[in-house]
């Protein structure tokens, strides 16, 4: 077995088989190993950046000094079907790029998500799973 995951993990962070779960952030230094299992537990291939029907799911991979965090995830979210969620990956304290909890909170409540806990999924990488509040979006 390798250091992600697994399908417990990742079924604890909403990952399903037949979802459609979009995909930001990529870089060459996300965790394989973690995307072929999330793969591999939604069944498909993950959908990338450019992809423009909804999703049950948004990975997004951030790390400090990429883009406006709360500006990402609202563009997360727009992708969303009601009951969608986000799952934020980030590294993990003392590796490079690591983002304080504290600023995934913040940038969480900004962007009108509530956060559900980490969980480590990878040798490098943290994941947070945020989602909408209860109730439909406008």
């Amino acid at each position: 077995m390798s250091a992600t995951a697994g399908a417990a993990s990742l079924s604890k962070l909403g990952f399903a088989k037949g979802q459609v779960i979009q995909e930001f952030g990529y870089d060459d230094d996300v965790d394989d190993d973690l995307r072929f299992e999330v793969e591999d537990v939604i069944g498909t291939e993950l959908e990338d950046e450019e992809f423009n029907d909804g999703a049950d799911g948004v990975i997004v991979w951030y790390r400090d000094g990429d883009e406006d965090l709360v500006d990402l995830m609202v563009d997360a979210l727009t992708k969303l079907f009601d009951q969608g969620f986000v799952v934020l990956l980030t590294p993990k304290a003392g590796r490079d790029g690591h983002v304080d909890a504290a600023v995934v909170e913040e940038a969480a409540s900004t962007a009108g998500l509530v956060t559900g806990g980490q969980v480590n999924v990878a040798t490098n990488w943290t994941a947070s799973r945020l989602m909408p509040p209860k109730g439909p979006r406008r």
